[in-house]
């Protein structure tokens, strides 16, 4: 049986880092309170994975490079509080790095070490959270490259409904994207809006109090969205629900 770790190291991601700090606070608290010490490598920076999307794979492989040398100062298991970082580093890296004799190596072994924070908490740690008393009634928006890439689907909906329970709302077409998609949004601009007023409208029928997604990418989108409508319904990180599960 492999041990269960005691330590990991924390890659943030840009816009944990940039926008939505508490997501990255909350996913510290949590590990925390399982008995994880938790390392923040300070010279971590981007994945890459906008210049990988963009078409720019020198740039993304330069970044790529980077990335691996700050995660393997130490063996540690990384953890992603976000889908789409994590299935960069797990399901890019060794693609992209492939014909690179030094790093394609490297870029397997932290691939294999890699996890996005509730898949994690689920399949290494085998956290099962105790039910919140009150508070408030919870939908889960399922993020694509979560969902695609790295197969994340039981993992989030067990950890938010052992703490929601009967206050866990069925949100319609959950596995639907959202509309983002990081530059997709800016080069499909009406596009992606069709698709958000969409994800909008089915969230409002859910009659949840929060949706709950494992990115803040798509969070951002949507709790962008629901601000504009001036919608009631909030948007939360599945880190910041944890920390917190009573919290509206």
């Amino acid at each position: 049986m492999t041990p269960r770790p005691t330590r990991v190291q924390l890659f943030v991601t840009c816009l944990v880092d940039r926008f939505f700090p508490a997501a990255g606070h909350a996913a510290v608290e949590v590990l925390e309170r399982y008995g994880v010490e938790v390392h923040v490598p300070s010279d971590q920076t981007c994945c890459g994975q906008p210049a990988f999307n963009g078409g720019f794979a020198a740039d993304a492989a330069a970044m790529a490079r980077t990335t691996i040398d700050v995660l393997s100062h130490s063996v540690d298991p990384v953890v992603v509080p976000s889908g789409s970082c994590a299935d960069m580093i797990v399901n890019h890296y060794p693609g992209l790095l492939a014909g690179d004799a030094a790093y394609g190596p490297k870029a397997k072994a932290l691939a294999a070490r890699t996890y996005e924070f509730s898949q994690f908490l689920v399949d290494v740690l085998g956290v099962d959270p105790a039910a919140a008393p009150s508070g408030p009634t919870l939908a889960y928006h399922a993020s694509c490259h979560g969902l695609r890439g790295l197969g994340l689907r039981e993992q989030p909906r067990r950890l938010l409904h052992a703490v929601a329970g009967e206050r866990s709302a069925d949100l319609p077409d959950a596995e639907t994207c959202c509309g983002f998609g990081g530059l997709f949004a800016v080069k499909m601009g009406p596009i992606s809006s069709a698709m958000l007023d969409s994800k909008l409208d089915a969230i409002e029928r859910s009659g949840a109090d929060v949706v709950v997604a494992t990115d803040v990418s798509c969070l951002m989108h949507i709790g962008g969205g629901l601000h504009r409508r001036g919608s009631r319904v909030r948007a939360r990180h599945i880190a910041e629900v944890l920390a917190d599960p009573g919290h509206d």
